[in-house]
């Protein structure tokens, strides 16, 4: 990773309103081998063969984590803090936390479709009383909530600055952590500040841009400025890893080839999964 780009996170993780990951606690958790869980949508999820080079940055995450650490990665396309809980997978997640574990929660893409009951909630109301069960469910099974804002979009003005697109639902994951003493990752300042260093040009190759033919799956080509390829997915994993560092989520020890390049060749994609 170069000079400048580790300038732009150092800067942009500084300024964030990080809640330690102690709070309400008395003493430092031991080290321990624990796993981290994400409930969140699409741009975290899992991506099999026939999605390919679509990628969640739950994919890369674990480059980033030395062993010891693992990831159990339950995003779901399409999903936002309300239908994941309503389709009971908020449950069946919290059956597989043991203490010591922690709960990664990014929703808010498909939380701000107002014209879709099953999924909108509003920011400063519904959202946050959603977002709140997921921490309250993983404390009630010892493990640590944290709340990240969503990854944004790759948008850019006419001047080539890149835009936020989320509205008010990032301050409304600030808040409810200052509120709760909950770690907060605000991968949405992040992301922002990363697509800006970039440019409209370069950004378009983290991005799921392909040309007609260039995939299979996507035969006549996608313009798609939500999803991420291998590099992209990489580097939202990065900045995930490197504001979790600095919320004192993960130990300098959990942590691995954050200043290094890794390979979008290591991304693989399994054999299709029936639906969910």
């Amino acid at each position: 990773m170069s000079l400048s780009r580790r300038q732009t996170v150092a800067a942009a993780l500084a300024a964030l309103p990080l809640v330690p990951a102690t709070a309400g606690r008395t003493a430092a958790r031991p080290r321990r081998p624990r796993t981290l869980h994400i409930a969140g949508d699409s741009t975290a999820a899992q991506k099999y063969a026939d999605a390919a080079p679509e990628t969640g940055w739950g994919m890369a995450l674990p480059f980033f984590l030395t062993p010891g650490t693992r990831v159990a990665n339950h995003a779901v396309n399409g999903r936002s803090s309300k239908s994941f809980i309503d389709e009971g997978r908020l449950t069946a997640l919290l059956e597989g936390v043991r203490p010591g574990d922690d709960l990664l929660v990014q929703f808010g893409h498909n939380d701000q479709k107002t014209a879709d009951p099953a999924r909108f909630t509003e920011p400063w109301t519904t959202y946050r009383e959603h977002l709140r069960r997921y921490v309250t469910g993983a404390r009630e099974r010892g493990a640590r909530p944290v709340l990240l804002t969503s990854v944004e979009r790759r948008r850019f003005d006419a001047a080539g600055r890149a835009v936020p697109t989320h509205g008010e639902y990032p301050a409304a994951v600030r808040e409810l952590a200052r509120e709760e003493g909950v770690a907060l990752v605000d991968v949405q300042a992040a992301s922002l500040a990363e697509w800006h260093r970039l440019g409209p040009g370069p950004s378009e190759e983290y991005f799921l841009w392909l040309e007609p033919g260039a995939s299979p799956n996507h035969p006549d080509g996608v313009r798609d400025n939500t999803h991420f390829r291998p590099r992209g997915a990489i580097e939202v994993a990065r900045l995930v890893t490197a504001g979790l560092l600095a919320a004192g989520v993960l130990d300098p020890r959990d942590v691995r080839r954050l200043d290094d390049p890794v390979p979008a060749a290591w991304i693989s994609w399994p054999p299709p999964s029936p639906r969910t």
